[in-house]
């Protein structure tokens, strides 16, 4: 058996969808910009993830880094040089 040692790096965290609690493992920069889109937006993360969660296709942490992800690219979401550096 071997000996796999976590990222330490990776939070599990829970969050509400749509009235349903689940856990969601994302690297910690994530989580920041993650919190800093919802609060841009003026929306929780559990709203956030929730619209997150009915458009994707693959698995719900891949979706959210994805997310975090074009949202930074666009001009139009825009992020705090630290949290672009982070990511």
């Amino acid at each position: 058996m071997d000996n796999v040692v976590p990222d330490p790096m990776v939070r599990k965290r829970s969050v509400t969808i749509a009235g349903h609690r689940t856990s969601v493992s994302l690297e910690e920069p994530f989580w920041d910009a993650l919190k800093d889109l919802a609060r841009r937006r003026g929306i929780s993360v559990n709203d956030l993830v929730t619209d997150i969660d009915a458009r994707r296709t693959g698995n719900l942490s891949s979706a959210i880094r994805i997310h975090v992800l074009a949202a930074y690219r666009s001009d139009g979401e825009g992020a705090s040089p630290d949290l672009r550096a982070e990511l």
